[in-house]
């Protein structure tokens, strides 16, 4: 079987999507974050191991899930979609609006083996229920139908997307070491944490409600 993947300029679109997304903290990043300064880049880098790993299954979910939802109806596959372009709006105005998501450090995190580490970091990503929404909402925006084999085309944006964030994450994890302390105690970081976070969340809404028709 021919390797079926979305088009250069679909590819190109989700590649840059995927970096601006990945590079405003989330929740996940100020996970491996806070296990970084705690207990130093190796503890943040085998949190990613853990996070990504789940992602992968994540990933593998959404492919077989989307594809037997395109095999038994087009439209409802369209709905999907769209649906995922609502989601991500509500994303956004859930972090501009909603409470903070920041961590409490203050009192300190209890130090882990990297075994517990690994288990712990794919453990809160595997159960966490907005992850594969996330992927439901935000990978088929970038499928092109019409090209065929779209759980194939899933997967491959899904390794692509995991991929770009063990790189991301990783620079995060190293640079915490550094920077951590400060950065946790600076209401500009944290304040603006919430405001670009949550406009690149509406943003990529909106971008895959107006400009989803030509991916069908």
């Amino acid at each position: 079987m021919d390797l079926v993947i979305p088009s250069a300029t679909n590819l190109g679109l989700f590649v840059s999507a995927t970096l601006v997304l990945l590079l405003v903290p989330g929740p996940a990043v100020l996970y491996i974050f806070a296990r970084s300064v705690e207990q130093g880049r190796s503890a943040g880098l085998v949190s990613i191991l853990g996070i990504h790993t789940a992602t992968l299954v994540h990933v593998a979910a959404a492919a077989v899930g989307l594809s037997a939802l395109l095999a038994s109806s087009a439209l409802a596959f369209s709905v999907v979609k769209y649906a995922g372009a609502a989601y991500l709006i509500w994303l956004g105005l859930k972090k501009l609006f909603g409470p903070s998501d920041i961590p409490n450090l203050e009192g300190g995190l209890a130090t882990r083996s990297r075994v517990r580490l690994f288990r712990e970091g794919f453990i809160v990503n595997l159960l966490n229920p907005k992850t594969a929404l996330f992927f439901l909402a935000f990978l088929p925006q970038f499928v092109e139908v019409n090209r065929g084999h779209v759980a194939m085309q899933i997967a491959f944006l899904g390794l692509v997307y995991t991929a770009i964030g063990v790189l991301t994450d990783s620079s995060y994890a190293l640079a915490a070491g550094a920077a951590g302390k400060w950065l946790k105690r600076s209401p500009v970081y944290l304040k603006a944490e919430r405001w670009v976070s949550g406009f690149v969340y509406i943003g990529l809404g909106l971008t895959a409600a107006f400009a989803g028709n030509h991916k069908k």
